[in-house]
């Protein structure tokens, strides 16, 4: 059956929980990078308030407002959250439904073990979707069931606290989301309670003067909340902007992923050289003339490796889950390449420039796309199951622009965090010094470093027929290069070397490891040892990170009577021996720096995740319960202060409201206004319960009776109202006891009158009672039971009900 809804107050109530929702799904927009989430959340939106208008309008119980939400998850969540794994998307198949049921509750740890910005694509919409469906569902349901909207602002709230929580530090529109909330919320309540109040006055004030007088002050009261509302709302949102960037769970969840396991790239470039000088290791297509592949891009350095620092935001150590949308900021020339592997195997994935999104293809690619991962401050990638051959995949990316000198020439050095630099050798600081002596720009200082050293430097790999050049890049070795009558190396030691020195001056500088091919090649470019190369980055402000090479040219070879060192041998310091080049993929063999990965504080972050998810499953899981345990704490409540109310009569009365309550939850209809005598044999008719009639005397005689009813007396009746609920419950079935423990209709009204309107009529009762007289019914008991008396009240009266008593 129906249940009719005031048509202006529902449509300012789903107004009102649309905008309390909707500042929520603003918040999501730094995550996502822009407003690709909005179909997911206001989808999520929309049929939350649909669900929740539907069964206020049809008196549905909550059971069947969870299953709506349940099932509007299921058919829509494809299209809106998941449509890449739909038909045409919006069919669901049978991978949106299992994505959808996993999603449920693992799409939470994914949004906060992730890097932002985040990407629909990746099911990372899920989380908008899932959040805003439900918390609307609640909240509307509230708003269009109860009288008072108050409990509607909690799910509300929920809501915007859940989307800070999950979301990133930096906060979307603060200022707009802290004044329209609390301006929408004032505004609605102040609504609802005019509305209220002017009904109430009307029913007790016949000419409507006290009614108009209530009225202007409500509004007056109402305007002036709004204005402080939206001064508090706009002040504590500047502060909160001004502020430090808030906490949120991200923050303490850390990625599971750990570049450091790996070795770093640097120290394979001999093993590459020199076993695959001539071999494809892998082809691109697509390359754009003056485009760099790059490997590894390492900025910290121990005195044995250069290798990644540790992990922070912005550092080269920070690597995320990939996902689409990636490096949002970046500029340049937009790029497709696809790479196809070949003899290349390591972790280390080549790409280039900025990458927005890789594709994997093969049979490994679902594998490589799972355990993949990338550093937007760096531009690389890594995939923990490892390339192999007949691997391939695509990338779309961003190739930044390529600078001149003549357009660095007025630029300073950027500032961007790098790790602490450990003390090169202390030559080269000396020779560093020297160097940029003249120089006085930024691009001058960097220019005269590449001069120094591809200048007067010479070039060897050190295999067979070619000058001693030994592999690495130890702090010794680099000692060697500068510190002998020729700088002899390859693109290892140059960019080592030159990184340092700039480092010895404070520039922002980086080695970085890839392939190149020869000026003016163009077409499909075959990566192999002869083009493999190291060369140095420096940051610049507005231009970001420009490529240097200080490694001399390749037919720059050094004298004879250097290129046989093996003919006449120089006595050798014994020196630590190099790190081993070989296997690629072996663990760094060089003593940790960073200290153990399982130490207090790694566990620290592994219980904080832990916690952090659990709580976040818990509070959906919370949400959800919250109407169940929301009705049957207020009935129980209801049930206590009508048991000890504070005149035994009321007691009485109250016990006859209890059992009539429980009637209206298992289906009686009972017409508003009705006496005790017409309220049971409603219920008597419709629950097959006669002995009703006889307590519904009982209760009459005891209320209008000359005196008050004893303890005793209430005990009795309070007995013979449980025998009777206990009754109903016993003869249905066990999903009907369910639903009517869960019914919200005798909360919402049912035939109950308000307690201003009943406090008004019993006193008008009371005014108008004449001692001594009786009214029908009045004498009819039960023998020995309870005594029959006059009635000391006059009869509640039966007229039109109050809208207490709307359903």
């Amino acid at each position: 059956m129906t249940r009719p809804l005031p048509l202006r107050r529902t449509l300012v109530d789903l107004a009102a929980v649309a905008l309390l929702l909707g500042v929520g799904v603003v918040g999501w927009w730094p995550s996502f990078a822009g407003g690709s989430y909005l179909p997911a959340a206001l989808g999520g939106l929309l049929l939350g308030l649909g669900i929740a208008l539907l069964c206020a309008w049809r008196g549905w119980g909550i059971l069947v407002v969870a299953g709506f939400t349940l099932l509007a998850y299921f058919v829509f969540g494809g299209a809106l959250a998941l449509p890449s794994t739909t038909i045409l998307g919006v069919i669901p198949t049978g991978e949106t439904l299992g994505g959808l049921a996993a999603g449920a509750v693992t799409s939470w740890k994914a949004m906060l073990t992730t890097v932002a910005p985040v990407a629909v694509g990746d099911g990372y919409g899920l989380v908008p979707f899932l959040s805003a469906l439900v918390l609307t569902t609640v909240a509307a349901s509230l708003a269009l069931r109860l009288r008072r909207p108050t409990w509607a602002l909690i799910p509300a709230g929920v809501h915007l606290v859940l989307v800070i929580a999950m979301g990133v530090p930096q906060p979307a529109v603060p200022l707009v989301q802290g004044v329209v909330f609390a301006i929408v919320a004032v505004a609605w309540l102040a609504l609802r309670g005019l509305g209220g109040s002017a009904e109430a006055a009307v029913s007790v004030d016949a000419d409507g003067s006290r009614s108009h007088a209530l009225r202007r002050r409500r509004l007056l009261a109402g305007a002036a909340v709004l204005v402080v509302a939206a001064l508090a709302g706009t002040g504590a949102a500047a502060a909160t902007t001004l502020a430090e960037p808030r906490h949120v769970f991200r923050d303490v969840v850390l990625p599971p992923f750990d570049v450091h396991q790996y070795a770093s790239p640097l120290q394979a470039y001999r093993g590459y050289v020199k076993d695959h000088r001539k071999d494809s290791l892998f082809t691109v297509k697509g390359l754009p003339e003056g485009a760099r592949i790059r490997i590894g891009t390492m900025d910290d350095y121990n005195g044995v490796v250069y290798d990644v620092s540790d992990k922070g935001v912005g550092s080269s150590g920070a690597f995320g889950p990939i996902r689409d949308a990636m490096s949002a900021d970046a500029t340049g020339s937009v790029a497709h390449l696809q790479f196809t592997m070949d003899q290349y195997s390591a972790v280390w994935v080549p790409d280039a420039g900025q990458v927005q999104k890789f594709t994997f293809g093969g049979s490994d690619a679902d594998a490589l796309r799972r355990g993949a991962y990338y550093n937007e401050s760096t531009g690389t990638a890594v995939a923990i199951s490892k390339l192999r051959k007949g691997d391939t995949y695509t990338v779309d990316t961003t190739i930044p622009k390529t600078w001149s000198d003549k357009e660095l020439e007025g630029l300073d050095f950027g500032t961007v965090s790098m790790p602490k630099q450990v003390e090169g050798p202390e030559k080269l600081s000396a020779l560093a010094s020297d160097v940029v002596a003249d120089a006085k720009t930024p691009i001058a200082q960097v220019r005269a470093l590449v001069k120094k050293f591809s200048e007067e430097g010479f070039f060897s790999h050190g295999l067979e027929g070619e000058a001693l050049s030994r592999a690495g890049h130890t702090e010794e070795r680099i000692s060697t290069l500068i510190g002998g009558e020729q700088m002899i190396g390859d693109d290892e030691q140059y960019a080592v070397a030159m990184t340092l020195a700039a480092r010895s001056l404070g520039i922002p500088a980086r080695v970085v490891m890839g392939f190149y091919p020869d000026k003016g090649k163009t077409g499909t470019f075959s990566a192999n040892g002869d083009n493999l190369h190291a060369w140095v980055e420096v940051n610049f402000a507005k231009a970001g990170w420009v490529a240097f090479d200080p490694t001399p040219p390749k037919d720059k070879v050094p004298q004879d009577q250097i290129t046989k060192p093996k003919v006449v041998p120089k006595p050798q310091v014994l020196q630590p021996p190099p790190p081993p080049q070989e296997p690629v993929d072996l663990p760094p063999t060089v003593p940790d720096q960073r200290g153990a990965q399982d130490g207090p504080n790694n566990l620290l972050g592994i219980i904080g995740a832990v916690l952090a998810i659990g709580g976040s499953v818990l509070l959906v899981l919370a949400i959800l319960a919250a109407p169940f345990i929301v009705i049957g704490a207020w009935k129980a409540t209801r049930r206590r202060k009508r048991r000890a109310a504070e005149q035994t009569a009321d007691r009485i009365s109250g016990g006859w409201d209890e059992l009539t309550d429980r009637a209206v939850d298992y289906g009686a209809r009972i017409p508003a206004g009705a006496t005790r005598a017409e309220e049971a044999r409603t219920v008597a008719t419709a629950l097959t319960v006669p002995a009703v009639t006889v307590l519904a005397d009982h209760a009459d005689a005891q209320v209008f009776g000359p005196s008050e009813p004893t303890e005793e007396d209430v005990d009795a009746f309070w007995q013979e109202v449980d025998g009777i609920v206990a009754g109903l419950g016993k003869d249905a079935k066990w999903h009907r006891r369910l639903l009517a423990r869960l019914s919200l209709r005798s909360l919402l009204g049912g035939s109950r009158l308000s307690a201003g309107v009943q406090g008004l009529r019993d006193a008008a009762s009371e005014r108008i009672r004449r001692p001594g007289t009786g009214s029908s019914g009045a004498g009819t008991t039960t023998p020995g039971t309870i005594k029959s008396s006059p009635r000391r009240r006059g009869p509640r009266p039966a007229g039109p009900a109050s809208e207490s008593e709307t359903p």
